[in-house]
């Protein structure tokens, strides 16, 4: 189970994302994996890709948002596997907040398909704009996939919780949804059917000609960096840059957090 591996990579998103690994006494314990009726699918494949024996079995039951939900269950409970995972990143118990990118070698754009999959959507908006979203409460998970997009479509966002419940909601749309959407959801790539459906109808969808495009972003230099955090204050060196005190802010908030190293 290499992370190498694009089949394995996103299976380990995935799970990241929406498994519930629990750990016992001696070798008790197991991981297991709950999904609607309808991708099921994705269960069975789960099976045929474990090298150690795996259940699936389906259930009933009365939830608070439906009397008679479907589902069906994913059980793995060997511990070499159990153990494997959890040296991969998939800690035991409650883990919203613990979760992170794997620090191994891995096939980056599987796994975040498995993570956008599990905890993310994908498709039209009601303007019938495409767009990509992520939803967490980890900030290495935001703040990696934050950069792992703009790396991959240059587009800039700074992760901040909301209000309300604390969690992260990163969105993309327009141009850099349908760049990521094409990166992520490939020709035969494993995924949820009907986030594959969503997808496609994404990348389907043509701009209106009355709508602006974004135009190409201009690259920071040394120099407009220095000059930055001499300033220390965004909103002084704007206009002297030619940015907005919006872009100027993020630059450097991104320069004092680490997050991009600082001009020698």
């Amino acid at each position: 189970m290499y992370l190498e591996e694009p089949r394995y990579a996103y299976m380990f998103g995935f799970l990241q994302m929406d498994g519930s690994l629990s750990s016992g006494g001696g070798n008790r314990g197991r991981l297991s994996l709950e999904v609607a009726h309808r991708d099921i699918h994705l269960l069975y494949a789960f099976q045929r890709l474990t090298p150690y024996y795996t259940s699936v079995r389906e259930r009933i039951r009365e939830t608070n948002f439906k009397a008679s939900a479907h589902s069906a269950i994913w059980t793995l409970c060997s511990l070499e596997a159990r153990t494997r995972l959890m040296d991969l990143g998939i800690p035991s118990g409650r883990k919203s907040h613990r979760v992170r990118p794997p620090t191994v070698q891995h096939a980056e754009r599987d796994y975040w398909r498995g993570v956008i999959d599990a905890d993310g959507s994908v498709g039209l908006t009601g303007r019938g704009l495409p767009f990509i979203a992520l939803t967490s409460a980890s900030d290495a998970l935001a703040l990696g996939f934050c950069a792992y997009v703009r790396a991959l479509t240059n587009a800039e966002r700074v992760p901040s919780r909301n209000a309300r419940d604390g969690i992260f909601n990163l969105v993309y749309t327009k141009e850099s949804a349908v760049a990521l959407i094409q990166h992520l959801y490939y020709p035969g790539s494993l995924a949820l059917e009907r986030k594959q459906r969503s997808a496609a109808a994404a990348e389907r969808r043509v701009r209106p000609t009355t709508m602006a495009r974004t135009g190409a972003r201009r690259r920071w230099s040394s120099m407009e960096d220095h000059r930055l955090i001499e300033a220390g204050n965004p909103e002084s060196v704007a206009a002297e840059l030619g940015r907005s005190p919006k872009a100027c802010a993020l630059r450097l908030w991104r320069l004092r957090s680490g997050e991009l190293t600082p001009p020698g």
